[in-house]
């Protein structure tokens, strides 16, 4: 498919001009630039991604304006293009993007002015590599069972506990680290506090390195006596669970994005498959069978971009919380797409299923989408909650 072809959903009214150049250039250049990156050593690709990144100007959408970003603030819109773009060319490439903007989220909505001078700039450049500490082994979804502590020490806060699933984790050069600060030990949202932690501060260890069926940096942290400067603190004490949600609401959209991405991709490949695959005398796209499934296929992902769309358009434009929204467009997105990856790879048949191909590969990427920045069971909990809220 054709470039026109493949940002023919930028036409729709959610977007403004500035966001289709977006699209457009972004699309080029990784046409251009991501087949030259070896995949070989997930590692050494992830950081090179992040300084080709940096070095094209694409991560100053990760970061506002006042430390070198595109953007007063962090723009849901912006997020999502480069996500869904990205995605469509290469799984990790879409990673790497999408880690600096969330794993230095919290720096960027309530880190001091001090904090963010010093690495924010340079994750807009690819400098330096981000990462988000929330989840623990037994606080995934449940982030009220968080029991990371940190507690206050003349001029240091003391981290102690464990994170994991930490995309980045082993390679990062700062985390933003979630963890129980009023001492009580009780389960519960309130108590909960945000700190940067730079990679190297002493008691902060790489327990574990993780791998999953789409390889990513992963890793569990581990903090024993983990000493933090006092102005490391992010936002409020005690404001750490809103800090986290309010990041999510930003990013989880743009998770959306990225599956729409997936989705796309998946669709391309089945229509050239179709199109040129002989069976029985006829190509498989002669055959009715194939014709609806592939119009199965184009209309889940309109579906799910419509959902994506909107809640992306409502917080650039309205500045409303946009948690219902985000959380429709995760669930949507991301379910619709593994329906249109699976439907591509059947169509392939044993192609398919052969390691190596496009179809296969996305298989393994959109696995983990369901799953991380609240799985979907989670996202429906979220929207139920959230519509009686609003009817009340």
């Amino acid at each position: 498919m054709g470039a026109a072809g493949r940002l023919a959903h930028l036409e729709l009214p959610f977007f403004d001009d500035g966001h289709r150049a977006l699209a457009a250039a972004l699309d080029t250049w990784a046409a251009q630039q991501l087949q030259q990156v070896d995949h070989a050593d997930t590692d050494a690709a992830c950081r090179a991604l992040v300084r080709a990144l940096g070095a094209a100007g694409w991560l100053r959408h990760c970061v506002p304006a006042a430390q070198g970003g595109v953007h007063e603030t962090l723009d849901s819109r912006s997020l999502v293009v480069c996500r869904e773009t990205l995605a469509r060319h290469d799984g990790l490439a879409d990673f790497a993007f999408a880690m600096q903007g969330l794993g230095s989220g919290p720096l960027s909505l309530a880190g001091s002015e001090a904090l963010k001078a010093a690495w924010l700039p340079r994750v807009a450049r690819g400098d330096a590599i981000a990462a988000f500490a929330l989840s623990e082994p037994g606080a995934g979804s449940d982030v009220a069972a968080i029991t990371c502590s940190a507690r206050a020490d003349g001029d240091a806060w003391v981290l102690d506990g464990q994170k994991t699933w930490i995309s980045n984790g082993g390679i990062a050069d700062f985390y933003c680290v979630f963890a129980r600060s009023d001492g009580s030990g009780a389960r519960g949202t309130r108590g909960l506090s945000a700190f940067l932690v730079p990679a190297g501060t002493p008691g902060l260890s790489v327990a574990e390195r993780l791998e999953v069926i789409a390889p990513h940096p992963l890793a569990r942290l581990q903090f024993d006596g983990c000493r933090v400067p006092r102005d490391h603190l992010l936002g409020a004490e005690g404001e750490g669970f809103k800090l986290a949600m309010r990041t999510l609401d930003i990013f989880r959209a743009s998770v959306a994005g990225a599956a729409l991405g997936f989705a796309r991709r998946a669709l391309d490949e089945a229509l050239a498959h179709a199109r040129r695959r002989e069976m029985f005398g006829q190509h498989l796209a002669d055959f009715q069978l194939t014709q609806a499934a592939l119009g199965d296929m184009a209309t889940d992902i309109d579906a799910a971009a419509l959902l994506t769309y909107r809640a992306a358009w409502r917080r650039d434009t309205t500045g409303a919380r946009i948690t219902r929204e985000s959380a429709m467009a995760k669930m949507v997105a991301t379910e619709q797409a593994q329906r249109v990856i699976d439907r591509a790879l059947q169509m392939h048949g044993g192609l398919g299923v052969r390691v190596g191909t496009a179809v296969e590969s996305l298989y393994r990427e959109i696995r983990a989408l369901r799953i991380y920045e609240g799985a979907t069971e989670v996202q429906r909990l979220i929207i139920g909650r959230e519509t009686l809220a609003g009817s009340a």
